[in-house]
């Protein structure tokens, strides 16, 4: 069982989660990148080595050709999207908690919450898949050396000039299918390591910060071995020219098996996973922080 040593308050969840957010798009942001281009970059012709050969290599020619600026290329959008995103998603993995409970006071089992971690995954994707969707085309642009897009507000104008609201949530059931499956992991992994690292006799609210920082870093690399295959597919699909892929994600994902194998549903991984332990484990340190601020001056809320 897990234990939850106060009241749960979905409010708090999420202005600390809004918090945890930032902290993670600072750290994880520049390996987010490596990882889209890695994902949506073209296949090689034949006899032609592709465009990176592997993560490093990636970030090496991103390095070298646009400097620390490119590692952060179309971060404006997460960074605006990320605050409410994250506060959502915490206040609904709050919420998830809170409707499962009969009594304040009940402490919930770990199926009860991947469940209220499922819930933070739907309520997270209204804001998650347009934030995507535009990050994903300013980082491949960069790459690939056209300037279609001046910045993500001109990027977010000109898909909706193009194909209306449709063309801005593209890619929007990949996400959600990349997302309700893997929040469910992500929370329910740090909760029981944080049971677990708790020592005898003591609170998890007295958690040392590098306890902290190690339950969070591990529950990220968890939530990504669940999310990795659709996250490719998400990826693949937001960024195709309009009417490439008719069927949406089984066009996408026939493709990539027919052409590149299963192993291609793992692109990525080395970035994303390198990534996943810092990125994490700032967000869930900025968010037990900002939650005891919060107890601290509203022990009401």
């Amino acid at each position: 069982m897990a234990e939850q040593p106060q009241p749960i308050s979905p409010v708090k969840n999420f202005f600390a989660g809004g918090f945890g957010g930032v902290c993670l798009v600072f750290v994880g942001h520049p390996l987010d990148t490596i990882k889209v281009r890695l994902q949506t970059q073209p296949k090689p012709q034949p006899g032609q080595p592709p465009l990176y050969s592997g993560t490093f290599d990636c970030f090496r020619k991103t390095l070298v050709g646009e400097g620390v600026r490119g590692l952060y290329r179309g971060m404006a959008a997460p960074i605006v999207g990320v605050t409410p995103m994250f506060a959502v998603c915490f206040f609904g993995f709050g919420l998830g908690k809170r409707l499962q409970q009969r009594k304040p006071d009940d402490v919930l089992t770990y199926p009860q919450l991947f469940a209220a971690g499922m819930l933070s995954g739907v309520f997270t994707t209204v804001i998650m898949a347009p934030g995507e969707r535009i990050k994903c085309l300013l980082q491949i642009q960069a790459a690939t050396g056209e300037t279609k897009y001046s910045g993500s507000l001109d990027c977010a104008k000109q898909l909706y000039r193009e194909a209306g609201i449709r063309g801005v949530y593209k890619g929007t059931v990949l996400t959600l299918m990349r997302d309700v499956p893997a929040s469910g992991m992500y929370f329910m992994t740090y909760e029981w390591l944080k049971n677990i690292l708790t020592p005898e006799g003591k609170s998890v609210s007295e958690l040392s910060v590098p306890r902290i920082l190690f339950a969070g870093g591990l529950a990220g690399i968890f939530n990504w071995a669940v999310a990795i295959p659709p996250d490719v597919l998400k990826s693949r699909f937001q960024t195709a020219p309009p009417g490439k892929y008719p069927n949406g994600f089984r066009d996408v994902l026939r493709e990539l098996i027919r052409e590149e194998g299963v192993a291609s549903l793992y692109k990525g991984f080395t970035a994303v996973m390198i990534r996943a332990f810092p990125a994490n484990a700032a967000c869930f340190l900025g968010f037990e922080v900002a939650m005891k601020f919060l107890n601290w001056v509203a022990p009401g809320l």
